[in-house]
Formats: C-alpha cells, structure tokens, sequence
C-alpha cells in the first residue's frame, strides 16, 4: 500500500436493489379496456385506481355502461364488492350503483347472483357512501320481480328499513325507493308490518326533501291497502299527519298521494272516525270541488266513494250537495277522475235522496260514458247505472229514454267481467217494466247475451241468465233465443258448482220452457234431467230448479205423461200430443217427427192428438172410410184421402212438432200462440208451399206412387204432424152437442158415451178378452208404414186408447179431467163434481168428490174413486 493514502476518508459506494423486485411504474391509460384489464391486478393500490377511474367512466352515461358491459367488466367487479380493503370495496359497491340503472347489467347480476353481496354491505360497520351505492343498486335492481324475490328472500327488507334513520338523506332516499318497489308483492308487506315499519316511514314525511316525503307517501299508499297497516297508522298518529300535509298548501306537490293514503284508510272504520272528526270530510269534498289537478280530484273522488260506504258518512255528503260535484267530475277529461266519480255516485246510490238526485243529473251522463273508448270507464259507469236503477222503475225508465239500452247492449260485449255484469244487472232493472222490455228486445238482446252466457267468469254467468229470465217473457223473445243457439249455454248453466248460477240458470228456464216448442228443445239438451238430478240433492236444490222442472213437464205434456202417467185438468192436452208409452225418467222422448218416420215394430202404437182450427166447418162423415193417409205416404185413392190432402192445405199446423231446427221457425204454446211479424210472413209462405204440395199429392195419388213428403228437395223443411180427419169431425159434435150442455155431470155422461161409441161400443167384463183391438191397431199401423196412429183412426180401443181421447176432447171443450195411466194397459180418467148428498146444502161449499169416468163396461157411469168398483176398474 502506498504511503500517503492511508489514512483518507473513503466515501461507501450504494448498494444495487436486489434482482428479484420489479421498479415502481407510472402508467397512463387512455383506454378503458386496459383499465378493465387491471380488475385481475393482485394490487390494491390498482385495483383502486382503477375501480375509481371505471366510476367516472361509468357516470358519463348509458353507452359506457354497455361498454364496460362488453368488455366484461362486470364479473371481475362482482369479485371486489367482498375484497378486504375498504377502498376497494367502497369503489366497488359505487360502480354498481351506478351500473345497475343499465337493464343488460341488471340482468347479468341477477345470473351471478350478486344480491347477497350487495345487502352485506348495508352493515352498520360499513361506511355512508357504501351505504348509499349499496341502496342505489338495490333501489334499481328492485325495478324488476325477479330480483325483488332475490332481496326479499335473502334478508334485504331488515337493514333497508333500518337505514331509513340514517343521517345521509340519499341513504334515505334510496332505501325507501327500494322499500316502494318491494311492497308491491304482498310477502313484502306482511313482513314490513312485522319489522314495524310504519313509524320510520311516517318521520320521513317531516323531512326536508320533497322526493323522500313523496316516496314515503306512495309506500304508504301501497302497505295501507292491508288492514294491519292502516291500523299501525292510526296508532302511529299517522292521519294527523296526513291532515296537515293536506291543510298545508306550500306542500300541494304532496296532496295527490297524500289523498291516496287517506282514500285506503277511509276503509277502516276507527281511522275514518278519527277524520271525520277531524273534519277531513269536508277537506276530500272542498279538493274534489275546487282543484284542477286530476289527479288530485281522482284522488279526492275515491276517498269519497270509500266513505260513503257508511250511513253517517253518506248523510253529510248528500247535505254537503256531493252528488252536484261528483255529476261534474263526471265531465272531466281525465279517465281515473271518471272512475272514481263514477264510483262514488255507485257508493252514493244506498242513500234514497242522492238516488232521485241523479234522475235528470247523472243518468245521462254515465249514459255517454258507457261509449267511452276505456274499458274502464265503461265498467264504472254501468257498475253506477246499476246501483242507480236497482229497485228504483224511475231511473230504470230515465236510463232507457237517454238512450241507454243501446249502449249497455253494446257493453255486453265489453273485453271486462265487471262492465259485462254490471250492464246486464241494468238491462234485468229496466226488463221489469214492459214498455222498456219491449225497447231491449227489439234490439236484438238475446243475440248480445251469447257471450255472456258462454263466460267463464260465474258472476257474469248469474247476471246474463238473470237477464234471459227478465227479458224472454213472451213467445217472441224465446223464438229469437233459440234461433240464436243461446239454450245451449243457459242449459249448461244448469251445471255449474256456483249456487247463485244455478238458481238464475233455474230461473231463465222455467220462463224458457213458456210454451211446448221451448219445453221440447229444452228436454231434448237434457235440461229435464240435470234439473231432476239437481232437485235429488239437498244441498244444490232450489225453488227455482223445482218450479223449472215442473214447468218444463208442464209444457211437454207428451214427456210428463209419459214419465209420470198422470196429466191434472190443468194440463190442456194440445195439438201435436202423443202417448208413447211408460218410460223410466231420465229416458229420452224421440220428437213427434222421429217416431213418425220410423218403420213399424212390435212396440205398442203411439198415439197421436192432431186436431184442425175451430172455425173448420165439419167435414162429412166418415164412417164409411176404411183407410187414411199418414206422414206423406199414400194408402189409398179413396176420396177420404184427397179430403185428407185439402184438409192438410187448408190447416196451418205448428212446426213446433217438428225437427229441432224447424222448432225455431214459429212456436206455439197449447191453444195460444204469440205470433210475431216474421213469423206471420213464414205462415204465408208455408200456405203458398201447402198449395204445390197438394197438387203433387193428387199426381202421386193417380200413379199410386208413395213417396215420402219429407223426402230430399225444399219440401224436408216443411214437416207437418199427420192429419187426422176424423178427431177433426169429433172435436166438431163433441162442440156442437156436448158443449152446449150446462151441465157438467150430464156433459160427462155424454161424453163417456160418446167416446166409447167412437172406440167400439159398450164391452161387457166377461167380453173383454174377446175384444180383438190388438188386430185393429196392428192393421192400423201396417197401412200407415209407421207405429204413429192419430187417434180419430182407432175404431177398437181399450182403456187407455179410450181415457185420452175422452182427455183430448174433454180438453177442447173446457170440461175439467185428468188423466191417469194404471198397469196393464189400463188407464182412466178422473173428475171432480160436488156430492149429490150435498147440494142445496146452505153454508160453506161443500168439497169436491173424485169420481172415475167408465168408458168400457157401462160408459157414462160415474164410480167413486175409493170403492172397490173403482178398484175392479182400475187394476181387475
């Protein structure tokens, strides 16, 4: 070493970083994919920086929310809402505050399922501004169902309604918007109540931020509409508050929901006390009367529907005069306004005075608006018309001369239950006074209430068979309801599990089954027997499904008699009548035209009633005659034959008897027929069609030709019941020589003798297995092609051919008989006449004894019912 240097100072030399650590590098990205490339980074410091500068990308708006989107930003932030530093996950959690206003991002959260991250961090632990993203992306997120199932059922509703006392007022703000989209769903309202909601809510309407005050309000609106909440309310003194807002004009931005709130408590009957009390009454009619918000007057009007639900209540609006201010809500442009006036006016209707009220004032209005564009509007107004009209002939008749009937019949068809209901219950109302029945059947009713009694809702059901009932009184209107197919539904009615359908259903066929035509088709859809399967139970039975069951017997006397073997001397034995036979009920009656052209069998002959107009004058005897013509075939050339043919011309019979589709031509009911203007036409042009059918008969009589009448061509549509001359010639003598008699012993004496002249004579008891009918019938039915024998053509009768002709005539002359089938072939005919013990007896009438009409041994002889000579008749 060289001297000298020995003892310098030398200055240590750095020592190198080691190896293995990177330098420290500012970088400077201008591309936000980049940045979105940093969310994997490992290093808080970025990860920071990074989230921050997405942030600020983020608020720029909605297409660099799609952009990040795209770049598949979203699941690597998911991952940072948890991460441990506090920077990052406060970054983190205000992206997604951010982000979750975008309905494409929404959708990819709800998949990563990212919910139960966000309501962690709603922790008191954490701090404000995570608090506020966190409510925000909740806030945005419950826009949708499917994520307010997934905060509801993951525990979000708790920690939302405890960040309502936050002292940050967008913690607030977000919470209760989050909180307002839940309780839409009823699970989230029942849970509210629970979590004690209400008091929390209610001092946010003393904050000083209109928004939070307007949120709280709709929340209210929402969770008031269940009873627990309305209660809670009034405990929270929540209507003083509501009062005060609505007294506060500086807070008029509020009163639209705060009106709302009210109308939902007004339904609790301690919280409406308490306004009523408090005069808030008077307030709802003074905001209803003098604002010109809609909203506020729609509003105003609900809450006065509400009210007027209760007698009190109603009393002070009608002497406060609010059916002048609801008839001028009525004008508004406003839809809702309309409503709600509309149903107020139906609320205001329990009260008599407001009723006569809305006579001149309110009727035509609701009139106009059943032609409003709105299906609602149109549901409202005829909800109105038909409390307005209900047990009041004076509004019904005002509604049908302001032009009513058209639109409620246009309503019909309206696309709402309600509307459809509400404007057949109008219709039943103005159908109980003739006049106006008579307006809405000219306006083709029954083809409009079609598609009500096809409805699968039961109150329009009710309603539109409730109407059938009131509107088919007459022949007329029961012929337009069956040629519009509209027996079909209403005897399907007959069917329903709903009580009240049922019995209307009951009801509309008992007035259906008016006349036979009717009664016929309706046995033939199989009202009879679901009428009597209903009338078997207790529980489903009513008076209604009882009295259509008789009434459908009744009128389709060949059935009952059939069934039951018995016809009262009420049951007026008519034209087109025929004895079957017994059958068991629940059997089917083929109709008259069926078994007519059914080809002859060993069954017993069916016996047919078909007598002519009473001004015929009597045809000539026929005694003589040895053959007839039946159902469109010729038996014989005989002049008895072209009488038969003349006499078929000359006679219009009912096509009541005929097939189910000629059945909606032209009814009839026993001896009296409502005749309309259509029909009277068709009656023409059958006579005209009546004149070549009879010139093709004496043709066919010449060749000895024996074609069908009901064959193919027109002449299928034109079925008529076989003529029969000579029943004709004995309901002629019975009028000329019974009827005259005064009486009425002697007229069944003479009578009995006279039938029994016509069925064979006097048969002694030991001569009656030598009465050879049985042939005669057979022989009958070979000649005419079929087992229908009209009864004018049986020569040798027994018991039963004897006892309905006696019925028949007996009927066609007024004298009182029934007519009762016994076993055996066997049957008789019962009347009523005083004792001869009796008479000239001074007092009280004496009672009536039933006797038995002999027509076989002894005709003309009467026979006490209970004897044993009676017995002898009836079953030896």
């Amino acid at each position: 070493m060289p001297p000298g240097r020995m003892g310098k100072k030398v200055k240590k030399e750095a020592e190198p970083p080691p190896k293995d650590v990177f330098d420290p590098l500012t970088v400077e990205s201008k591309k936000v994919a980049t940045v979105v490339l940093m969310l994997n980074s490992p290093e808080e410091e970025i990860l920071a920086k990074a989230c921050e500068a997405i942030y600020r990308f983020a608020l720029k708006g909605e297409e660099n929310k799609a952009t990040l989107l795209e770049l598949g930003a979203v699941e690597p932030l998911t991952k940072l809402l948890t991460h441990e530093d506090k920077i990052v996950r406060r970054n983190a959690t205000m992206i997604f505050g951010i982000l979750a206003s975008n309905n494409d991002v929404k959708k990819l959260l709800r998949e990563l399922d990212v919910v139960n991250s966000v309501i962690a961090r709603l922790a008191p632990e954490e701090e404000v501004v995570i608090h506020e993203f966190a409510s925000l992306c909740l806030a945005n997120m419950s826009v949708e169902y499917t994520s307010k199932v997934q905060i509801f059922e993951q525990g979000g509703l708790e920690p939302l309604i405890r960040l309502l006392s936050s002292p940050d007022p967008d913690v607030k703000k977000n919470s209760i918007e989050c909180i307002y989209n839940l309780v839409q769903d009823f699970r989230c309202r029942a849970t509210l109540q629970e979590l004690n909601a209400i008091p929390p809510i209610l001092d946010l309407l003393k904050s000083e931020y209109p928004i939070i005050q307007l949120l709280a309000l709709k929340t209210l609106g929402v969770i008031t509409n269940d009873k627990a909440s309305r209660a809670m309310l009034r405990e929270n003194q929540g209507v003083d508050q509501l009062i005060k807002i609505l007294e506060t004009k500086e807070l008029n931005d509020l009163h639209i929901e705060a009106l709302s709130v009210v109308a939902n408590c007004i339904e609790d009957m301690d919280t409406m006390v308490l306004i009523q009390q408090t005069g808030g009454l008077k307030k709802l009619l003074s905001f209803a009367e003098n604002s010109t918000i809609p909203e506020i007057q729609k509003n105003a009007a609900r809450a006065i529907a509400k009210a007027a639900y209760d007698p009190e209540n109603r009393k002070l609006f009608h002497e406060l005069e609010v059916e002048k201010c609801l008839v001028s809500l009525l004008g508004s442009e406003n839809d809702g306004t309309k409503i709600a006036a509309s149903q107020a006016i139906s609320a205001m209707c329990e009260n008599s005075g407001s009723k006569e009220f809305f006579n001149n004032q309110g009727i035509p209005q609701l009139i106009q608006l059943l032609k409003s564009d709105s299906e609602e509007v149109r549901e409202a107004a005829a909800l109105a018309l038909a409390n307005l009209t209900t047990c009041n002939p004076a509004n019904a008749k005002a509604a049908a001369e302001g032009d009513g009937i058209d639109a409620l019949i246009n309503t019909l068809s309206s696309k709402r239950d309600g509307a459809i209901a509400n404007a057949a219950t109008v219709l039943t109302n103005m159908a109980m006074q003739e006049p106006l029945r008579l307006g809405i059947q000219s306006h083709d009713v029954m083809h409009a209430l079609l598609s009500p009694l096809h409805s699968a809702n039961t109150i329009v059901q009710s309603k539109a068979a409730l109407t059938v009932a009131a509107t088919a009184c007459d022949a007329e209107a029961r012929t337009e309801l069956r040629n519009a197919g509209g027996l079909e539904p209403l005897v399907e009615l007959l069917r329903s599990k709903n009580e009240e359908v049922r019995r209307n259903a009951s009801w509309a066929v008992m007035v259906c089954a008016g006349d036979e035509p009717m009664a016929v088709e309706l046995c033939r859809l199989g009202a009879l027997e679901i009428l009597e399967e209903i009338n078997v139970s207790v529980s489903r039975k009513n008076k209604f499904s009882e009295a259509a069951y008789n009434k459908l017997l009744n009128n389709y006397l060949s059935l009952k008699y059939s069934q039951t073997g018995y016809l009262s001397s009420s049951n007026i034995i008519s034209d087109g009548f025929y004895d079957y036979g017994r059958i068991n009920p629940g059997t089917k009656l083929l109709p008259l035209k069926d078994l007519c052209l059914q080809e002859p069998s060993d069954q017993r002959a069916i016996l047919l009633i078909n007598s002519r107009s009473s001004d015929v004058s009597p045809p000539p005897s026929t005694e003589d005659k040895s053959s007839d013509v039946g159902y469109g075939r010729s038996i014989s050339s005989s002049s008895s034959l072209r009488r038969a043919s003349k006499e078929k011309t000359n006679f219009h019979f009912s096509a009541g008897f005929g097939s189910p589709t000629e059945e909606k031509s032209e009814p009839t009911s026993g001896r009296n027929t409502a005749v309309s203007k259509s029909t009277t036409k068709e009656k023409g042009s059958r006579k005209g069609r009546g004149k070549k059918e009879e010139e093709k008969v004496k043709e066919e009589e010449e060749v000895a030709a024996a074609p069908k009448l009901t064959g193919e061509g027109s002449l299928e549509k034109e079925w008529f019941p076989p003529s029969d001359p000579d029943f004709c010639v004995y309901v002629y003598e019975v009028t000329k020589s019974v009827l005259p008699i005064t009486n009425i012993k002697e007229q069944i004496e003479v009578l009995a003798k006279y039938v029994a002249e016509k069925m064979g004579g006097k048969i002694p008891k030991e001569k009656l297995q030598d009465f050879s009918w049985e042939l005669h019938i057979s022989e009958l039915k070979f000649q005419l092609k079929s087992n229908v024998v009209p009864i004018g053509l049986i020569k040798k009768g027994i018991f039963y051919h004897r006892a309905l002709l006696f019925k028949a005539l007996a009927d066609k002359i007024g004298v009182g008989c029934s007519l009762v089938r016994g076993e055996y072939g066997r049957a008789w005919n019962e009347v009523k006449l005083m004792s001869e013990s009796r008479k000239g007896v001074m007092g009280a009438l004496p009672p009536l004894e039933v006797y038995i009409v002999d027509l076989m041994f002894h005709p003309g002889s009467l026979i006490k019912l209970r004897s044993r000579e009676a017995d002898h008749y009836r079953f030896l």
